[in-house]
């Protein structure tokens, strides 16, 4: 019999997967970018400063609360200004929490593990300065750098998403060079990082909680990479979709056969109808219209 100590520890390790799963049930596949870029602020009106970030991030929680799965910060967006920026950037996902929504900190961070450790101060302990539901990170000091920080956010309820297969120009050559040593030699980086990724989902019923980075523009070197996101059983983190040149048929290529785990982040083509509140909502809804049908039809392929 299992004790029940070890049982509650088991809930609290799938707790993120668990939330983000009836979150996209209940609002659809759409993840909503706060990205306060410079050029948005003052189309916006606002100023180019830590309060005018600070503003544009509540009016886009305004549009995002209730229509989308999850919110995600672009952390460099907020320290650009410096301490102010941090601070403000507390305070909006100190009201993310109080309306209920998923946040995600794409923070990226990576590096040797006795220097990350203390990430899970900032974003994962109940009285962290930063508390976020999952953050983003790199595996490039390798895949396993990485365990003390994933534990941490296990433990803590929360989890993570890490990059994999990015829509980024030169991510190709780097992700799927073949790996000359190790566990995964003779697989592509992309590979290694996948699988690593996944074994902390195996024993979670549903939804994991440590998930995937995989661009949705990435179809065409997909399969040079190895990795099947079909098989993957944490939740996948996809941006590219809208602005970076993503489309419906893009999500439907890259993510044929998965099962409801697809989490599409949409920032700037929600953000370009602002700041009037109204034309946000319509702009949210419908974008959030057209990813879940997009899946739908993936899923029911």
């Amino acid at each position: 019999m299992t004790d029940p100590g070890t049982q509650e520890q088991l809930a609290l390790r799938s707790d993120f997967g668990l939330r983000l799963s009836n979150s996209m049930k209940q609002y659809g596949p759409l993840c909503v970018g706060i990205d306060p870029h410079r050029r948005l602020l003052a189309d916006w009106g606002y100023d180019i400063d830590a309060q005018g970030a600070e503003l544009y991030a509540m009016r886009m929680l305004q549009a995002a609360n209730g229509r989308a799965a999850a919110v995600k910060f672009q952390t460099s967006m907020f320290e650009r200004y410096g301490s102010r920026g941090y601070a403000a950037l507390e305070r909006v996902l100190f009201a993310a929490r109080q309306m209920d929504i998923i946040t995600i900190v794409d923070c990226l961070h990576g590096g040797l593990s006795t220097t990350i450790s203390a990430i899970a101060d900032a974003y994962f302990k109940p009285n962290a300065p930063m508390l976020a539901d999952a953050i983003t990170l790199l595996p490039y000091y390798g895949a396993r750098s990485l365990g003390g920080v994933i534990e941490d956010a296990l433990n803590n309820g929360r989890g993570v998403f890490i990059a994999s297969l990015t829509s980024n120009p030169e991510g190709a050559s780097l992700q799927t060079a073949i790996r000359q040593t190790g566990e995964y030699k003779g697989k592509t980086v992309a590979y290694g990082i996948a699988n690593t990724a996944q074994k902390y989902n195996v024993e979670v019923p549903g939804l994991g909680s440590v998930g995937l980075i995989i661009g949705a523009t990435i179809g065409q070197w997909l399969q040079e990479s190895g990795v099947a996101p079909s098989s993957f059983t944490g939740p996948i983190l996809s941006p590219g979709y809208g602005w970076q040149g993503a489309e419906a048929h893009d999500l439907k290529t890259v993510f044929r056969g998965t099962h409801g785990n697809v989490l599409v982040t949409v920032s700037r083509a929600i953000a370009e109808h602002g700041p009037n509140i109204q034309s946000l909502i319509q702009a949210t809804e419908s974008i959030a219209l057209d990813v879940r049908l997009a899946l739908m039809e993936e899923t029911l392929d």
